[in-house]
């Protein structure tokens, strides 16, 4: 019996060791997926890799590559360049609360939520159909995949990139 004991706790501390190893951060997730290689290319040039890969907690909406390339021609390579890293910054912080909120937090319905470091708001509906998050240029991108967990937040993958404008009509 103790043979077996000692056995069962070996293997749980094994199991526990490798789940921890195998934790990753926001950043390492979206380093690892190729649909997120422009998105890492714009934290890492604004600098903010650091910030996502802390402690959080973190909700990031991350955009698509298809995302960025549906963007007006040349919008991402004029937003790459150093002398306009605060506006990258700006529209990367807009994808970011800073909460840990998983597709179920968002209230059914309409609802403002205010990304992290703006004053700028974003509007989640969350409904039958799913979520969407209309943005401040009146787009709308739709969640295309919620609730990738990150041992600092989740991720939910969206179709377009959001960008600051005015608020959006909410309710």
């Amino acid at each position: 019996m103790k043979t077996t004991l000692k056995a069962a706790a070996t293997a749980l501390m094994l199991a526990t060791a490798t789940v921890a190893t195998q934790a990753k951060d926001i950043v390492e997730i979206a380093a690892g997926d190729e649909r997120f290689s422009t998105l890492v290319a714009a934290v890492t040039a604004a600098g903010l890799a650091d910030t996502l890969s802390g402690p959080g907690p973190f909700t990031v909406y991350a955009p698509v590559n298809d995302a960025f390339e549906a963007l007006p021609s040349r919008t991402v390579e004029n937003l790459l360049k150093p002398e306009n890293k605060q506006q990258l910054t700006n529209v990367l912080l807009y994808h970011v609360d800073d909460r840990k909120l998983t597709a179920n937090d968002f209230p059914a319905g309409s609802n403002y939520f205010k990304p992290l470091l703006t004053s700028d708001r974003l509007c989640i509906t969350r409904d039958s159909g799913g979520v969407t998050i209309a943005d401040g240029s009146g787009n709308v991108a739709n969640v295309v995949i919620a609730d990738i967990r990150a041992d600092n937040g989740v991720i939910h993958v969206i179709d377009k990139v959001l960008l600051p404008g005015k608020r959006p009509a909410c309710h």
